[in-house]
């Protein structure tokens, strides 16, 4: 049977209260930014999706590790996810809350009211296709707009920032906002370390503060749509954010399971194992700094 991998920072003893999951390394889509898909990190993907692990084995070991690290929120990625619907099916059933990360090319499911689509779009149609594929805005929308009266799971739109697309944040706004889309997140990119030469990273966290202000008008500007906490965005300013990415509470609360072959694997952190963490702006990784000072648990104040 399959066991988990468990090596590095990530010991069979912790306790974890979140997990995220590969359950596929097939996509149909073959996105520029993606992190799963970057050298070093493990993604090697089978001829046929049913060469990956199988299901049954799969449920098992994900149960194994929920009692084991006491997992109650389990993020759902691939790859894409929904390529494995029937695995998802029985899946969610394992844990209390869960979140499907998705492209939006392949059709929702109604999983119910308790599970929460997260679905990738990160720019305008002409911005967004640039880097994810030709007619897939437009593609995603039309899924969106196809779903049937009464469908229970909640979804939003999570966009990743970039030193590219950060002046055309608004528009994307707007554009969903005439859309079934009910909110949206706002995460930034997470470089490679020693990726100084990316055209989509920015070259230091004060650089990138623009990007963050702008971030923050919008949330002012339309409060009941872009879900990010002010907070949490202050944090990503100086003199904040390599404090936060220094601590990474996101590290020691969420459990990443990458796929790789007939088991999974725990690399450096969500992100993979070549990340700049001095230069992260993951959404969960302020989103947790925002939520553990506010409850008392961490001050980011000198």
């Amino acid at each position: 049977m399959p066991n988990a991998k468990l090596e590095g920072f990530y010991k069979d003893s912790e306790r974890y209260p979140s997990a995220m999951v590969n359950v596929t390394n097939h996509c149909n889509l073959s996105c520029r930014h993606c992190f799963i898909f970057r050298e070093g990190n493990p993604n090697e993907v089978p001829l046929s999706i049913r060469d990956e692990m199988a299901d049954d084995a799969m449920l098992l070991t994900l149960k194994e590790l929920r009692d084991r690290h006491g997992i109650k929120s389990m993020m759902w990625m691939g790859g894409e996810p929904m390529l494995r619907n029937k695995l998802l099916r029985k899946g969610i059933k394992l844990f209390k809350s869960n979140t499907i990360t998705t492209n939006g090319t392949v059709p929702l499911i109604d999983f119910g009211p308790d599970l929460l689509y997260v679905i990738s779009l990160d720019g305008p149609e002409e911005y967004n296709d640039s880097i994810r594929g030709e007619g897939v805005f437009r593609k995603v929308i039309k899924n969106l707009e196809g779903l049937p009266e009464g469908f229970k799971s909640p979804f939003q739109v999570q966009s990743v920032v970039t030193k590219f697309n950060q002046h055309m944040l608004e528009e994307l706004v707007i554009q969903l906002m005439e859309t079934p889309v009910r909110w949206m997140t706002f995460s930034f990119l997470v470089p490679t370390a020693g990726g100084e030469s990316s055209p989509d990273a920015w070259q230091t966290n004060e650089e990138r503060e623009e990007a963050v202000r702008i971030v923050m008008s919008l949330k002012e500007k339309y409060p009941g749509f872009v879900r990010n906490t002010g907070r949490s965005l202050e944090l990503m300013l100086s003199p904040y954010a390599e404090r936060v990415t220094n601590a990474c509470l996101a590290r020691a609360n969420i459990l990443p399971l990458y796929l790789e072959g007939d088991h999974f694997t725990t690399p450096f952190c969500c992100y993979g194992n070549d990340v700049d963490c001095s230069r992260c702006g993951a959404w969960a990784v302020f989103h947790i700094a925002a939520k553990q000072e506010r409850n008392g648990v961490v001050s980011w104040e000198e």
